[in-house]
């Protein structure tokens, strides 16, 4: 199972990213463990999240995300 999530930062900016292990991940980014760009903005919470079968379609879905579309829905 892949995961695609979206944090909100403590500054109100939101991160995208993806991963197998969705607990693991978000401990690593509460941690200051994560990707660099929430490092500076802990606390981060938790906003959406969905699981996917394959990685490939987390990855997808993390891009469209990133890239703005299907924006709206995101949340």
């Amino acid at each position: 199972m892949a995961w695609t999530y979206i944090l909100r930062c403590c500054d109100g900016s939101y991160y995208v990213g993806s991963t197998t292990d969705l607990e693991r991940r978000l401990a690593q980014h509460q941690h200051g463990e994560g990707a660099s760009y929430t490092r500076l903005r802990r606390p981060v919470e938790l906003v959406w999240c969905q699981e996917f079968a394959r990685v490939d379609e987390a990855s997808h879905s993390r891009s469209r995300c990133r890239t703005g579309a299907g924006r709206s829905a995101k949340l």
